[in-house]
C-alpha cells in the first residue's frame, strides 16, 4: 500500500471528537431515558446524537468511506477506508453518572487500524494515535511503562461476565499470575496503559468499533495489540485482545492463554 498521508483524517478526526463531546455533555448526570439494544445493552439519545452528528461530518468531508457504528450499523464497508465509530464505549458508567467512558473513533485502511481516537467528554481527556506517529495525550506524547514480569503487572478487563467456558479458563489463569485485577475502565483502561499507569488489558467478545481506536494508541506508544493468538487486529478479528505496555508481559501473557 503506498503511504498514505494522514493528515486530512487526523483533522476530521480531531472535528469527530469535538461533534461527539458537544452531544454528549449535556446529557451528562441528567435525567435521561435508557432503551434496551436486543443483545440487551443500553443505549441513549446521547449515544444516538454523538453518532449521527459524526457520521454527517463524514458524508460531508469523505462521501466514499465506508463507516462502521455501534448505533446505526454499516454503510459502504467494502470501501478502501472505513471509520469505525463507537460513541459511548461503556454507556453502562455514562448512565451511572460515573465518567469512566469514552468516544471511540478509528479509521481502517483496508481493515487495518491506522488512526485512533478515545475521547473522555467529561475530564476532557484525549488519546490520539497514527500509524508511524507518537500518541498523543492533550498535546503530550506518551509511552507505556516497562513491566516484564507479570507477578508485577496491573490487568484490567472490562467485566469478568465477558469470559465463558475455555476464555474463562484461560483469563483465571492470567488473572492469577499477575499482581492486580481491576474492572469495569471499558475504554479508558487502554488510555491508562499507554499513559504507562497500567500493563495489560484483556478482553473477549468486542466488536471492532469497540477496539479498532486504541490499536494506533496502543502501538504509539511503544506497546502491542494483539488477538489471542498474537495476530494484528484488524476488522476481521474475532473480538479477544490482548493488549500489553511491555512486549515481554504480552508475550507471557500469550503463553498463559495458549496453555
Amino acid at each position: 500500500m503506498p503511504e498514505i498521508d494522514l493528515d486530512p483524517f487526523l483533522l476530521l478526526a480531531l472535528r469527530l471528537a469535538d461533534a461527539a463531546g458537544a452531544k454528549i455533555r449535556p446529557y451528562f448526570r441528567r435525567p435521561l431515558v435508557v432503551a434496551d439494544k436486543p443483545d440487551l445493552t443500553p443505549v441513549t439519545a446521547a449515544d444516538r446524537a454523538a453518532e449521527a452528528a459524526m457520521r454527517a461530518l463524514i458524508e460531508a468531508h469523505f462521501p466514499e468511506h465506508g463507516i462502521i457504528g455501534e448505533e446505526f450499523g454499516r454503510m459502504r464497508e467494502g470501501a478502501e477506508f472505513v471509520w469505525v465509530l463507537d460513541p459511548i464505549d461503556g454507556t453502562k458508567s455514562f448512565i451511572s453518572g460515573l465518567p469512566l467512558f469514552g468516544t471511540l473513533i478509528a479509521l481502517t485502511a483496508r481493515g487495518r487500524p491506522i488512526l485512533g481516537i478515545i475521547d473522555q467528554p467529561i475530564s476532557r481527556e484525549r488519546w490520539v494515535g497514527a500509524a508511524g506517529r507518537p500518541t498523543i495525550l492533550n498535546g503530550a506524547q506518551i509511552h507505556c511503562r516497562s513491566c516484564p514480569l507479570l507477578g508485577a503487572a496491573t490487568l484490567f478487563a472490562t467485566t469478568p461476565d465477558m469470559f465463558r467456558e475455555g476464555d474463562a479458563t484461560a483469563f483465571t489463569r492470567l488473572s492469577t499470575a499477575v499482581k492486580l485485577v481491576r474492572f469495569g475502565a471499558d475504554c479508558y483502561a487502554y488510555g491508562l496503559l499507554a499513559a504507562g499507569f497500567i500493563d495489560l488489558v484483556l478482553e473477549a467478545s468486542l466488536k471492532p468499533y469497540d477496539f479498532c481506536a486504541m490499536v494506533p494508541i496502543v502501538e504509539g506508544a511503544g506497546g502491542v495489540a494483539t488477538d489471542w493468538q498474537g495476530e494484528a487486529l484488524d476488522l476481521a478479528s474475532d473480538g479477544r485482545i490482548l493488549v500489553a505496555g511491555d512486549r515481554r508481559a504480552h508475550f507471557a501473557a500469550l503463553a498463559l492463554l495458549d496453555s
